[in-house]
């Protein structure tokens, strides 16, 4: 079923049937859900698909339904092997569920840091996906608690008063435990045989890992077919499938994210490829990002044609890449409550004057990404209007939860309440566990993916990580450097398998702001870094670095506004995708505020263009290694690093302070700033602002 006059892409896509396999081997742990769809879903046909448990560990007593989509919630370790009937097939789906690694936490807030009179109090944040109502303290002599299962790492609980964001408290806590290991797969071919190799890493805090290999039910190679040793696998070259693909994953105190290796003999030849690694494009790419109505000024409309007239300002930052704002019809000024997934705004312009800007951007040599928005719609909808007004064939297109989690004053039409996430009741979430969704959300993707470059997924945490799969292997059927960037708060590792290339940095976020605020010493960037591995990110995954967005309040608004030099600096010495907010370059103060053309910051713009500069002439600083430095006579607002690679070796001084410092270092350098070109005498220190960039001498 679809939502608009458009007939659906796929209908026209040429080629074979697809299949409705529904995609790789999924890693869980125990008391984790896992959702299993048909791919290509077709819901004029959903009573053809019904899935059946066939085979679980001992001592589990999990069932399944039987519809076209179901959740598995593993209750023992092992192997779960379902089966799903399709109209083309009966394909095979393997579940590894893991261990538990989840252990207690604790979220206690004081009972004196609350109003003295609320009716009632809810518990927010990832580990509920920020549904208020869905949980809720108790009171335990002077403070209100709630505990809950939670895997290793830092965690924090939003105490919401009322069931509103009018008066909260924000606390956190850890659970002690180590971070996840890793691995990476390489393929060789020796005489007859293809070689599967394996290179784990332990996690910074945990034991050495061992390694699973598990196929794919896709594919014809089967576990006799297939001799392990170890890290290495091993399987005749006339046994591979036209495509085979293996999956591997790291194991010790906890699993780590799975890694794919893709098998394609042909011409007496194997080639090996890696489907979850990122462009190779975007590694060495700076992101621009536009509040799309708030660009063009103060008096001219927001319009495709006058964001094309700016595109040579855009070119002179020297980015590569274009992320704009949803661009698609809404009632709203940010464009993410949706009402017309296949129309571009009115008040922006026409489909073609959208295709004009994307071209010219790409004259100048920037690709541009898509805001895609597929969590939600706005309720103003026509999907939403007619679910809640009883028609039948949107019954299910939308996700409602029992009337005492209902935390607004709305007299809902229909059972219960649509479910939204944090007091966002204007935009109700749409259900993944309806075909016709899947195949509506599915066609929006077809319809907007050979026309720009990339997605920037909308509140990717609210949406099955079955579906971005699927996502991930449509959107680059035709367009391998396609990229996914996902909005996961905070950042989620398993969001790297087989699904996005690039991911919000919120570690580093969250440590460039208690930096800026004097609440955390500028070494807590490098810490933030080192996030990364132990959260189990594997290497090739890239991280969006960034300083300020849409969502959040400017850095220099709430940060020393001397800091926004150093803070930006970061982004842009540090290994990932920078990424500039619109107007952060001019001095624009309001979050959403109308870009500054005749009374922007020109030194801060200039800066901003001088980190561009520098990052494109040193390689080493997109691609070389990160390696803390011991510095001398040194304040806690200075921190730096080096960034080691092939022939190069750049070391980066960040002062966050408002005032010049002197730092000490117990190597040679070359006297020259790469950044500014200046001279640097290091005769009695460097003498550092916001930031120096220096070559060793060796």
């Amino acid at each position: 079923m679809h939502h608009s006059s458009r007939p659906s892409p796929s209908a026209d896509r040429p080629g074979p049937s697809p299949t409705h396999h529904p995609g790789p081997p999924r890693f869980v742990s125990v008391g984790e859900s896992v959702e299993l769809a048909p791919r290509n879903p077709r819901s004029s046909v959903a009573d053809a698909f019904a899935w059946t448990l066939v085979d679980r560990p001992n001592g589990s007593e999990v069932t399944v339904s039987d519809g076209p989509v179901v959740h598995l919630e593993p209750d023992e370790p092992g192997s779960y092997h379902l089966e799903l009937v399709a109209p083309d097939d009966t394909h095979e789906q393997t579940v590894r569920a893991f261990p538990s690694d989840r252990l207690t936490a604790r979220f206690a807030v004081d009972a004196a840091d609350l109003p003295e009179e609320f009716e009632t109090l809810s518990v927010v944040g990832p580990f509920n996906e920020f549904r208020l109502g869905h949980d809720r303290p108790v009171r335990e002599d002077d403070e209100y608690v709630l505990e809950l299962p939670l895997p290793p790492g830092e965690h924090y609980a939003i105490f919401a008063v009322d069931d509103d964001f009018e008066h909260f408290e924000r606390v956190e806590t850890t659970v002690e435990g180590p971070g996840r290991p890793r691995v990476h797969l390489d393929g060789t071919v020796d005489d007859d045989e293809v070689v599967v190799t394996a290179t784990p890493s332990p996690a910074p805090d945990g034991s050495d890992p061992t390694v699973e290999f598990h196929l794919d039910g896709r594919d014809d190679l089967s576990r006799a077919d297939v001799a392990v040793d170890d890290t290495e696998l091993r399987a005749p070259v006339s046994s591979l499938s036209p495509t085979t693909r293996v999956h591997a994953v790291a194991v010790a105190e906890r699993s780590g994210v799975a890694d794919t290796l893709v098998l394609e003999p042909g011409g007496g030849q194997v080639s090996t490829s890696r489907p979850a690694d990122p462009p190779t494009w975007a590694r060495d790419a700076t992101m621009y990002s536009v509040f799309v109505r708030s660009f063009a000024g103060e008096t001219v409309d927001a319009t495709f044609e006058e964001l094309e007239r700016r595109v040579p300002y855009i070119e002179s930052l020297g980015v590569d890449c274009l992320w704009l704002t949803p661009i698609v019809a809404s009632p709203t000024d940010h464009g993410y409550h949706v009402t017309d997934f296949f129309e571009t705004a009115e008040d922006l312009g026409t489909r073609a004057e959208f295709e004009s800007l994307v071209d010219r951007c790409h004259d100048a040599g920037i690709r541009v990404v898509f805001d895609l928005v597929v969590n939600h719609t706005s309720r103003d909808h026509p999907a939403f209007q007619l679910h809640s007004a009883g028609v039948e064939a949107y019954a299910d297109h939308y996700s409602r939860v029992p009337p005492e989690r209902d935390d607004t004053d709305v007299d809902w039409a229909g059972d219960g309440a649509p479910e939204f996430y944090f007091n966002w009741a204007r935009i109700p979430n749409v259900n993944y566990d309806s075909l016709a969704v899947r195949e509506w959300m599915l066609d929006v993707v077809d319809e907007w993916s050979p026309v720009v470059d990339g997605f920037r997924c909308d509140v990717a945490w609210g949406v099955p990580h079955g579906f971005w799969k699927e996502v991930r292997d449509r959107a680059k059927r035709e367009a391998p450097d396609f990229l996914l960037l996902d909005e996961s708060i905070p950042r989620d590792p398993d969001a790297h398998e087989n699904e996005f290339d690039a991911h919000y940095d919120t570690d580093l976020y969250h440590a460039l702001r208690e930096v800026g605020r004097g609440e955390a010493p500028a070494d807590a960037i490098l810490d933030a870094l080192d996030e990364t591995a132990r959260k189990g990110f594997p290497d090739p995954a890239l991280h969006m670095r960034y300083v300020e967005n849409h969502d959040e309040t400017r850095y220099a608004t709430e940060c020393d506004e001397s800091a926004l030099g150093a803070a930006t600096a970061a982004t842009f010495t540090l290994p990932g995708i920078p990424m500039i907010y619109y107007g952060q370059e001019r001095g624009v103060t309001e979050q959403r505020g109308t870009m500054r053309w005749h009374d922007g910051d020109a030194d801060l713009t200039a800066f901003h263009r001088s980190l561009s500069t520098l990052r494109d002439t040193h390689p080493v600083l997109r691609r070389g290694r990160t390696e803390p430095l011991e510095l001398d006579d040194a304040s806690d607002r200075v921190t730096g690093y080096a960034r080691v690679g092939a022939g190069e070796t750049l070391l980066v001084l960040l002062n966050f302070d408002d005032e010049p410092s002197v730092v000490d270092l117990d190597r040679a350098i070359e006297p020259t700033d790469c950044r500014t070109g200046e001279s640097v005498d290091a005769t009695d220190g460097i003498e550092v602002r916001d930031i120096v960039v220096l070559r060793t001498a060796d």
